[in-house]
């Protein structure tokens, strides 16, 4: 039987158990004696490029297992989006290496990525086996019966919510914490997993399936605010309006502004704070309100 070697990379934004699927992957490539190498590229995809491989054919299981209980990416991990022209490039590294199977760990666009490399192995009839190895904090990847990366992050935003709950109930006002998630609300939603009474916070939620109307999101947060002299929001970074324009690019344009955008292309929703800000602004400025803060996860 012919000779195999594993190439394993990372890639994407970390989670918690990233590298529980990194350890399993290679404990399982070791498992088969017809195994003769496996590599992690460090940096994801970019590693390959550059060769950045670390042998891990022969690495101590207790190091392996200690690498598996540690959250992030052990081998690192990039933003690049590889087109037609990336995944060639890759090809040609693979070829050199004598690479036979390729595992990419990652969300939606490492997904893709294995697509794109797939398909151009096949036109250059190279013999390669593509897998993507599913990680992802919002749960959205179809086909699979879960996505590890989404308990722990829903955990960590329970959690979250539960303790700023307890803040804005001792120095009541209005809190407003914007969660990820582009284009699906698992996570947001999460945010109510650890209320326990029925005033307990968030008392409001939005998530990306359904429109935004910031008239009804000012409407709902002074109808609570009234009742309970407080509120807790819960908003999902991909908030949009009827027409599908992000809130985030839309409240920008209001005040003057232009959205930033990420290394993909995307407008950057979360991460510089600007949506709770932003939000907060129209609540202060329409309703009055004075005590208001805004906050970012993620």
């Amino acid at each position: 039987m012919s000779q195999i070697k594993v190439l394993i990379a990372q890639g994407g934004g970390p989670t918690a158990v990233i590298n529980q699927s990194l350890v399993g992957a290679v404990l399982a490539a070791r498992a088969f004696p017809q195994v003769q190498a496996v590599y992690g590229a460090r940096h994801g995809v970019r590693g390959v490029l550059q060769e950045d491989f670390i042998d891990l054919t022969g690495e101590d299981i207790n190091h392996l297992e200690r690498v598996a209980a540690s959250p992030a990416s052990a081998l690192g991990s990039t933003r690049d989006k590889p087109d037609t022209a990336y995944c060639l490039q890759m090809l040609e590294v693979i070829k050199a290496h004598g690479i036979t199977h390729f595992f990419y760990i990652g969300g939606n666009d490492s997904s893709d990525t294995v697509r794109i490399l797939m398909e151009q192995a096949q036109r250059a009839g190279h013999v390669l086996s593509g897998l993507h190895i599913p990680k992802t904090i919002d749960n959205d990847l179809m086909g699979n019966d879960h996505t590890p990366g989404f308990p722990s992050a829903a955990k960590f935003v329970a959690q979250a919510f539960a303790g700023a709950d307890l803040d804005n109930a001792a120095l009541p006002g209005v809190y407003v914490a914007v969660v990820m998630g582009r284009h699906a609300g698992f996570l947001t939603a999460a945010s109510a997993l650890a209320r326990q009474g029925v005033d307990d916070g968030p008392h409001l939620i939005y998530l990306p399936e359904r429109v935004f109307d910031i008239d009804r999101f000012l409407a709902d947060v002074k109808r609570t605010h009234e009742r309970l002299g407080r509120c807790v929001v819960a908003v999902s970074e991909g908030i949009h309006d009827a027409s599908g324009q992000p809130i985030m690019a839309q409240l920008a344009q209001r005040k003057g502004g232009m959205a930033e955008r990420d290394a993909h292309g995307n407008v950057q929703l979360s991460g510089s704070g600007a949506l709770a800000d932003l939000l907060c602004e129209e609540i202060k400025s329409r309703l009055g309100i004075k005590r208001v803060r805004g906050d970012t996860f993620g």
